[in-house]
């Protein structure tokens, strides 16, 4: 097992798996990702808020990592309710203080 962080090898995950994301004006962040309950939450922002093919994204993202990552059981992902983009939504050039929708957009 790596020294590194459960959060720390899915970010890199994000970074080699899902380049799309960014090249297309989008974000990613890992929220949380927990060994022990299995249990990892991405949130999508920039472009991919409102992107018609968002939910694609989301469905590979959820398939992948649990298939990547034995300790990774269930996978929620969430995207912005807006599409901000710029400085204030970067974290570690990923994305990061995102908006969240109150109420699921039951596309995923």
């Amino acid at each position: 097992m790596s020294d590194e962080s459960l959060a720390d090898r899915v970010e890199q995950w994000m970074v080699g798996q899902m380049p799309i994301i960014q090249m297309h004006g989008g974000t990613s962040v890992v929220r949380e990702a927990d060994p022990e309950s299995g249990e990892v939450v991405v949130e999508l922002g920039g472009t991919c808020s409102g992107c018609g093919i968002s939910n694609i994204t989301a469905d590979n993202i959820r398939r992948d990592l649990i298939m990547d990552f034995d300790e990774v059981d269930n996978v929620t992902v969430r995207t912005a309710s807006s599409g901000d983009q710029g400085a204030s939504t970067v974290e570690g050039g990923r994305g990061g203080e995102l908006k969240h929708e109150t109420e699921s957009a039951n596309h995923f």
